[in-house]
């Protein structure tokens, strides 16, 4: 599955978890489905940074920006359409105009868990794969903002 996109994996991955999740969340109601199912979201998230930190040897913020770019993932497949507003040798900054995740979960009738399911990945992620570099966003597209506003600093 790591060749696919991760588009394509998330798809695979939501087929699976959104019949479950809706079946859970009707016996043992959602708030508490919601945190479980998050917070095991987001021990795998930040296993999978730290795994790609491992391999990537991340440590200024210009390799962190060609990583995000450049490397495997969102921005450099094409799910995500984004403009850069900052990228200098403290600060890497992009807004999201274009989510195709959410596109897809809204097509799956589940637009309601995409944020536990993928946005809610991020913040461990990424804490996973630079844990000396800043991670702020303030909105995504997945909650109705214009757009997402990835920053990222040291």
């Amino acid at each position: 599955m790591p060749d696919l996109p991760l588009l394509e994996r998330r798809r695979l991955e939501a087929a699976v978890l959104i019949p479950v999740i809706r079946a859970m969340q009707a016996e043992f109601g959602e708030e508490k489905v919601n945190q479980v199912v998050g917070a095991a979201i987001q021990q795998i998230a930040r296993a999978q940074g730290e795994k790609t930190r491992q391999h990537a040897k991340i440590e200024t913020i210009v390799q962190l920006a060609v990583q995000m770019v450049d490397g495997p993932g969102p921005l450099s497949e094409g799910s995500l359409t984004v403009d850069v507003v900052q990228r200098d040798d403290t600060h890497f900054g992009f807004n999201v105009t274009r989510c195709q995740f959410m596109e897809m979960y809204e097509e799956m009738g589940a637009l309601d868990l995409g944020f536990l399911l993928s946005c809610g990945r991020d913040f461990a992620s990424f804490q996973g794969l630079a844990p000396d570099v800043t991670f702020e966003r303030t909105q995504t597209r997945m909650q109705g903002a214009e757009f997402c506003d990835f920053r990222y600093h040291k």
